[in-house]
């Protein structure tokens, strides 16, 4: 779906709670879905902070209808919470109960993902190793079993694509699981996508298409004139802007220049993970598959992706004996077979969490500054929206009515600093 885009969702109910949940649960429906083209003559120079997938994926839009965009970065682009991730494109299993609103975001996002998938690698060149094999969601035990078989009738009863598995099926499906589990359920509809592949893809599409991109170049400070964004400033350069579109992730709260008020409400979530290397001509899965702790997620150059842990450590980059010992024994528990694949690489990420552990879109409540960031775990999932939805509001101050939401208002003393912003008086848009 093409910037310009905009969606009209199913009507949201209440927020997810508890961002600290591993696995996550309950599953999705489809939403009624109302397309419209958006047009305007309005081509403002934007400045976009933060160079992974939701900055390069704004930029990309953005450049597509014609703006001038520079991306700045404060490392390589892509190498932060984008490179650290998993890929796994899971509106189904990523849901939990009273996540109404969400659910209509990942949805959508999911919907649009082999489309935009085709069409970033037609215009970078670059395959994301896109796959729709589906997802299987184990139980180990009957502990488990019963703990999934609650959040399966829960999914049914939300209209989601989901099979219910015996152990023997699961095996069936995926020979290499552990003999004697005791259930599982398919979710045909969550895919994965190789998430570096995707960022360097987004990262050329978008110089393709005449964004400049800025890396190992932090943006240290945004000026504000009169109330309203004027420019970005690095360490050499101060940068002219109309539109400042603020994504640098779990770093978005690190810009001088803003108000206290109206810094996004992010902070790091540290997720440990590991990847083992299997044979790519006999792999020992096909499938994501998610544990009552953790996941697995196989490439097709045979690396075994297993993830992650969620922890609230700040920026704190270590790895830790304990970190991998939990990865490692969780994966083994499901997976025997892994006990004879070599670790190829171990790393840390910083998931940028939110108080409700829902994305952050849209107006500042400073003109020109607009909000993308928060995406905790779904962040790889919610690339195609994202890009669509904050490209679209750039050029035309509208959002959709499901991401409405999700806009930084949510966190403030009922909105009062929420008002106009780039260019257009939407004070009525986001209320």
């Amino acid at each position: 779906m093409l910037a310009g885009r905009a969606v009209e969702f199913a009507q949201p109910g209440r927020l997810r709670s508890d961002p600290l949940n591993l696995a996550g649960r309950a599953r999705r429906r489809e939403s009624a879905i109302t397309a419209s083209i958006s047009v305007s003559p309005f081509r403002p120079k934007t400045v976009i902070i933060g160079a992974g997938v939701m900055g390069l994926g704004i930029a990309w839009r953005l450049a597509q209808a014609g703006c001038s965009v520079a991306v700045y970065d404060r490392a390589e682009a892509g190498r932060g919470a984008s490179w650290a991730a998993a890929g796994m494109l899971a509106a189904a299993v990523e849901t939990e109960p009273g996540e109404q609103a969400l659910l209509a975001l990942t949805l959508e996002s999911q919907r649009m993902w082999p489309y935009f998938a085709h069409e970033l690698e037609a215009v970078s060149g670059i395959s994301v190793g896109y796959r729709d094999e589906g997802t299987i969601v184990v139980a180990l035990t009957r502990d488990d079993a019963e703990q999934l078989r609650f959040t399966f009738d829960f999914q049914k009863s939300l209209g989601l694509d989901l099979e219910w598995l015996s152990g023997a099926e699961a095996r069936r499906r995926e020979p290499h699981l552990r003999p004697g589990i005791s259930g599982a359920v398919f979710s045909p509809r969550d895919h994965q996508v190789d998430n570096r592949r995707l960022a360097r893809a987004l990262a050329e599409a978008a110089r393709k298409a005449g964004a400049a991109l800025y890396e190992h170049n932090p943006v240290r400070e945004v000026e504000i004139t009169g109330g309203r964004i004027t420019a970005a400033v690095t360490e050499h350069h101060r940068e002219r802007a109309d539109v400042i579109v603020l994504a640098a992730g779990a770093w978005s709260r690190e810009i001088a220049g803003i108000p206290a008020a109206h810094l996004p409400l992010v902070r790091p979530i540290k997720g440990q993970m590991l990847a083992l290397e299997m044979d790519p001509a006999n792999p020992l899965l096909h499938h994501v598959v998610w544990l009552p702790r953790g996941y697995l997620v196989p490439r097709r150059d045979g690396r075994l992706v297993v993830g992650g842990t969620v922890e609230e450590r700040g920026f704190d980059d270590r790895i830790t004996a304990g970190g991998l010992l939990a990865l490692i024994e969780g994966a083994w528990r499901a997976v025997p077979g892994i006990e004879e694949l070599p670790v190829a690489e171990t790393w840390v990420g910083f998931r940028p969490g939110s108080r409700d552990d829902a994305p952050i879109l849209g107006p500042s409540g400073i003109d020109g500054l607009v909000v993308a960031t928060g995406h905790h775990r779904n962040g790889i999932l919610l690339t195609p929206l994202t890009a669509g939805t904050i490209s679209d509001f750039v050029l035309t101050g509208q959002l959709p009515e499901a991401v409405r939401p999700f806009t930084p208002e949510r966190f403030s003393d009922n909105g009062r600093h929420f008002g106009t912003t780039v260019g257009y008086d939407i004070a009525a848009e986001v209320r």
